[in-house]
């Protein structure tokens, strides 16, 4: 579970600065699989000062700031633009696209406020 762990945290990480390739739910997978294998690691991830809040957070409540919402579903919704935009693809991809996007918005403007 540990190596697992370093995997989730560097594609979480990788996620910040490579466009559609989310970053929460890998710090989440990261932080669970770290709770799980290194109680260490765990206080580590969760005392980040740039991450650390939202994650204790959605650990105690389930919840996502406003905030966080708003640039998660900006972001969304500007990566399904840009992917449907800049590449020719076939309707059926473009379709599951924008059907996954609705899911996944759906989930991220679900969650209660903090």
């Amino acid at each position: 579970m540990l190596a697992t762990g370093y995997l989730m945290l560097g594609l979480g990480a990788a996620g910040t600065v490579l466009p559609l390739l989310p970053t929460t739910p890998f710090l989440l997978a990261a932080a669970w699989l770290f709770s799980r294998s290194s109680p260490r690691l765990e206080a580590w991830l969760y005392g980040l000062p740039t991450i650390g809040a939202p994650l204790r957070i959605w650990r105690a409540k389930g919840a996502i700031g406003l905030r966080t919402r708003c640039v998660a579903l900006a972001s969304l919704a500007g990566g399904v633009t840009l992917a449907i935009g800049s590449q020719s693809l076939p309707l059926p991809a473009s379709a599951a696209l924008v059907v996954i996007a609705l899911a996944v918005g759906g989930f991220i403007a679900t969650r209660p406020a903090p």
